[in-house]
């Protein structure tokens, strides 16, 4: 069984956060097991390798969108998941800010809060490389499949890069601290500049998603410090005090922090035992730079 973070190849850094795999096996798993995935600050191709999962949005019934590769734009509000099966396993692309608008010249607001059928934004070559991925002799093969995909979607990216897509990066390494005028300023914009072309490359403007990444660096930092107080987590990641950490919590999840945290710990990573050094080193590279 796995869950791990694995770093693309050095070339390809400028457009993938990282590659994601998920392997869960269930001895006993009569019903779907919940994971309520809370807003990150990333958009993820998910290929699903065996077993698919139920989607639920809001309150809105559970779906089984029975497409084999997933798109899944900018995440603002908690989508809760449902494994299905004892056998779990899927291949995650996560990229950067802004690489899909760059990659696919789709805004990326169309695709904000979006569940879609890759097909339709990569036509059935994705097919093709699902199938590679389901067929391949370990997990170092997955990762040499996706990097000859990316390389693949880079050479015919139809966006030109641009002074934004860097500091979009350093938003997320700076833990959701900095100031709409300084990261303007960073990308040779007017403010008025700035915000527009972020919501174009991002699908949300620039003070909702560094709320997304100071709510994401607290995140982490509980579970991979599941004793550390409230109050201490909420000035290490930024916060002006605990009521106002509180104020994410409640809009992105819906749940009060240590209501949302009592549902993680039922999670099937942290009952399968694969979450301790995980959520450190995510932590712990957020707190680098805080």
């Amino acid at each position: 069984m796995i869950l791990k973070d694995i770093a693309p190849h050095p070339s390809l850094s400028e457009f993938v956060q990282c590659y994601r795999i998920v392997h869960f096996g269930f001895v006993n798993a009569p019903e779907p097991i919940l994971k309520a995935y809370s807003p990150r600050p990333e958009v993820c191709l998910h290929f699903f390798l065996r077993e698919r999962e139920l989607i639920q949005v809001g309150d809105a019934p559970k779906k089984d969108y029975r497409y084999p590769v997933v798109l899944a734009g900018q995440q603002t509000s908690v989508i809760n998941r449902y494994l299905m099966g004892r056998d779990f396993m899927t291949f995650n692309i996560a990229f950067q800010p802004t690489a899909l608008f760059r990659l696919t010249g789709i805004s990326a607001f169309e695709l904000t809060d979006r569940y879609l059928d890759a097909e339709v934004i990569f036509s059935s070559r994705i097919l093709l490389i699902l199938e590679q991925l389901q067929q391949a002799a370990s997990y170092e093969q997955m990762v040499v499949i996706a990097d000859r995909f990316v390389s693949s979607l880079i050479l015919r990216a139809p966006r030109e890069g641009h002074r934004l897509d860097t500091v979009s990066q350093w938003m997320i390494q700076s833990g959701g601290n900095a100031s709409i005028d300084r990261l303007a300023d960073e990308s040779c914009l007017s403010p008025k500049q700035f915000t527009r072309k972020f919501y174009e490359r991002t699908g949300l403007n620039p003070k909702a998603y560094l709320r997304i990444i100071r709510f994401t660096k607290a995140f982490h930092t509980r579970n991979a410090f599941p004793d550390r107080d409230w109050l201490q987590i909420a000035y290490d990641c930024g916060y002006y005090d605990y009521q106002h950490l509180v104020k994410d919590y409640k809009e992105f999840t819906r749940s009060t922090p240590t209501e949302f945290h009592l549902l993680e710990s039922r999670s099937p990573e942290r009952k399968l035992g694969l979450t301790q050094e995980l959520y450190k080193s995510r932590a712990e590279s957020s707190l680098l730079v805080a």
